[in-house]
């Protein structure tokens, strides 16, 4: 019968409704929707979330880094971040190399081959700290480089000041002989010609802060552990550091494939000098080249076009330290008066 209550699934009504009846009720908030997926690079815990942190903290690092320069355009100090050198011959050639380091880093059961332990002699022997960490934190810390096991830390390279290089020179007592790169981006180049720089007598190198190889752990080996004693400025404007040597009475050299004259013509060799270097592509760029007081070229065969900045830096600083060194011993000697005999009274 209707409204009969004890029929076998008869269900009372009730005011207002059963809220369990059905899907709705209770359960209608848990099968409201929660929106459109987030991006990747809003979710936490999703490498490309990590990403946009990781490239604004580098972004706020440059920036950082140019509100603290000079103004006359000049920056130094550490670079932004440190470097990882990562896999077993890279960390021994670089512990080999002397290249500074803060401190080796391991995995956990890392297999131990004859490279491992060189490297932990050598570590053991420079007094760097060696510190065993999981393999999952290794491979956050290298940005899940292939590592084999083993990564270095590599500290922030200490630019100098460009004017710095000109008090090291004045303390020298010899002209000031300085070597400016413009945009050569390769680090290996830069390294040699740091090497060639401390074998020749320069009294230091200038990168531009942009668009340039940076003195990273590749440049460091490169340079056979001549980095250790030639400074390496950084300068924000190349252009406007050439117009400030100038001004202190350096004379800039550009050397340039179509150069009006030969490098052993070079009068200019036995005076304060900057050398210019361009990158073997591109060579020297329109506003440095017109900053140059001359322009000099390497007299090569007719099979030959360019050299690399490493190898043409290297013959250019050997033909000025040998013009130099010829200058100097071309000098008369000059001796000083003797003074006259005492006269006594007899």
């Amino acid at each position: 019968m209707p409204g009969n209550s004890k029929r076998v699934g008869a269900v009372r009504k009730r005011q207002g409704g059963n809220p369990t009846a059905g899907s709705g009720g209770r359960r209608r908030k848990a099968l409201e929707g929660k929106g459109p997926t987030p991006k990747a690079t809003e979710r936490e815990g999703h490498k490309a979330h990590a990403a946009k942190q990781r490239d604004q903290r580098d972004q706020r690092s440059r920036v950082a880094g140019r509100s603290s320069g000079r103004s006359s355009g000049q920056s130094s100090g550490r670079g932004t971040s440190a470097e990882w050198v990562v896999g077993r011959n890279a960390v021994v050639e670089a512990l080999q190399a002397r290249v500074p380091v803060t401190a080796l880093y391991v995995a956990e059961h890392v297999d131990r081959d004859d490279r491992l332990r060189e490297a932990f002699r050598i570590a053991a022997d420079r007094r760097v700290s060696t510190l065993e960490v999981t393999r999952a934190e290794l491979d956050r810390l290298t940005d899940r480089a292939a590592h084999q096991g083993v990564a270095l830390k590599v500290p922030p390279y200490e630019y100098a000041d460009p004017h710095d290089l000109l008090t090291r020179a004045s303390d020298s007592g010899s002209p000031a002989l300085v070597v400016a790169l413009d945009s050569v981006t390769d680090p290996r180049n830069l390294g040699a010609v740091v090497r060639s720089a401390a074998a020749f007598g320069a009294h230091g190198v200038v990168v531009p802060e942009r668009r340039a190889a940076g003195m990273t752990a590749g440049a460091w080996k490169a340079s056979a552990g001549a980095a250790a004693h030639v400074p390496v400025a950084r300068a924000t404007n190349l252009n406007r550091q050439l117009a400030e040597f100038k001004a202190a009475g350096l004379f800039v050299v550009g050397l340039e494939a179509a150069g009006t004259t030969t490098l052993d013509e070079l009068e200019l060799a036995a005076e304060p000098m900057v050398l210019v270097v361009g990158s073997e592509s591109a060579g020297l760029s329109r506003l440095v080249r017109e900053t140059c007081d001359a322009l000099v070229r390497i007299p090569m065969g007719p099979t030959s076009e360019s050299l690399n900045a490493g190898v043409a830096a290297g013959i250019a600083l050997y033909e000025i330290d040998r013009r130099r060194a010829g200058r100097a011993a071309a000098k008369p000697v000059v001796h000083p008066q003797q003074p006259p005999p005492l006269q006594t009274e007899g």
